[in-house]
C-alpha cells in the first residue's frame, strides 16, 4: 500500500468512526433533533457533496438505469439502518453502537454462506464466526445484565449491521462495475426525499443546542459526503479485501472518541466484547488465497 493509500485509508476509518459520535450529540432528546431529521440532514448534505461529482466524471448516467436496484440498496444501506442507529443512540454509548457496527463481516460471511460461498466453510471463518458471535452474545448479555444498555437498542444496531452487509452483497452483484459514488449519491438524494416529511412531522418543540447543529453539519459533511468519497477511491486503489479492514479501524476511533470526547464509561460488556468481535469479525471475513 502507498503512503497515499494508507494516508486515505486511515481517514475513511477516521470519517466513518467519529459518526456514532455525532449522530449521539445530534439526537439528544433534550437539545437535539429527532433520529428522522438526522437521517433527512445527512442524506442531503452527503447528496450535495456527492451528485455534483457524479456529474462531473459523467458515472451518474450510467448508475441512474439501475435506479430500481439503487432504491433496495439504500433502503438497507441508508434508510432503515440510520434511523436505527440513531433511535439506539439515544439510550447507548456512541462507542458501544461503534463496536456493534464492527459486525457486519460476520453478516455478510453468512449472507455470502447462503448464496453458495463455499469458502466461507474454511475452519478460520467458521472459527471467526463463532468467535464474533460469542463477543456478541456476551457484549450483549453482560450490558443487559449490569444495566448498562438498552437491549432493543442494541438489537436496533446489530439490525443495522445486517443491512449494511445485506445492501453491500446486493448492490455489488446488481450493479458490477458501476461507480460507487454515482450509486450512492443517487440513494442518497432517494433517501433525502424519503425523510423529507420529518422536517414538518418531527421538527423538535425544544431549543436545539449549537453543539447538535454543529454535528448534524459535521455528519452530513465529513461522516457521509467526504466519507464515502474517499473510501471508494481507496476501494479502487486498493482492492475490497484489504478495504474492508476499515471496518475495525472506525470500531477503535468510535470508543475511543466516546470514551475521550463524550466521557462514556468503558463498561465490562466492551471490554470482554470488543476484543471477541474485532477478532471474529477478522477471521470471518478473510479468504484463504488460492
Amino acid at each position: 500500500m502507498s503512503r497515499r493509500n494508507l494516508i486515505l485509508f486511515i481517514l475513511a476509518g477516521f470519517l466513518w468512526g467519529i459518526p456514532y459520535l455525532f449522530i449521539r450529540v445530534a439526537v439528544d432528546p433534550e437539545t437535539g433533533f429527532s433520529p428522522a431529521i438526522v437521517v433527512f440532514s445527512r442524506v442531503f448534505i452527503g447528496a450535495l457533496i456527492l451528485v455534483p461529482i457524479a456529474i462531473y466524471d459523467k458515472s451518474i448516467f450510467t448508475a441512474i438505469k439501475g435506479w430500481k436496484y439503487i432504491a433496495v440498496y439504500a433502503l438497507f444501506e441508508m434508510s432503515i439502518p440510520w434511523i436505527l442507529i440513531g433511535t439506539a443512540e439515544q439510550s447507548i454509548t456512541s462507542g458501544l453502537a461503534g463496536l456493534l457496527v464492527a459486525t457486519v463481516p460476520i453478516f455478510s460471511t453468512v449472507i455470502t454462506a447462503m448464496h453458495g460461498d463455499k469458502t466461507v466453510w474454511e475452519p478460520r471463518r467458521m472459527f471467526g464466526i463463532a468467535v464474533g458471535f460469542l463477543g456478541v452474545f456476551l457484549l450483549v448479555g453482560i450490558e443487559s445484565f449490569t444495566g448498562s444498555s438498552d437491549p432493543i437498542a442494541i438489537l436496533m444496531m446489530l439490525g443495522a449491521s445486517f443491512g449494511y452487509a445485506y445492501a453491500v452483497i446486493y448492490i455489488t452483484r446488481k450493479m458490477p462495475g458501476v461507480s460507487g459514488v454515482a450509486i450512492n449519491a443517487i440513494a442518497m438524494a432517494m433517501t433525502a426525499l424519503l425523510y423529507s416529511p420529518a422536517l414538518f412531522l418531527t421538527w423538535p418543540d425544544h431549543q436545539v443546542s449549537q453543539s447538535a447543529i454543529y454535528s448534524i453539519i459535521a455528519l452530513g459533511v465529513f461522516s457521509t459526503g467526504i466519507a464515502f468519497a474517499v473510501f471508494f477511491v481507496v476501494l479502487a486503489e486498493i482492492g475490497p479485501v484489504r478495504a474492508s479492514l476499515v471496518t475495525y479501524m472506525n470500531t477503535a476511533f468510535a470508543v475511543v472518541l466516546g470514551v475521550l470526547i463524550l466521557s462514556e464509561p468503558l463498561t465490562i460488556g466492551i471490554i470482554v466484547g470488543l476484543p471477541l468481535v474485532l477478532i471474529g469479525s477478522y477471521l470471518a471475513s478473510r479468504k484463504t488465497n488460492a
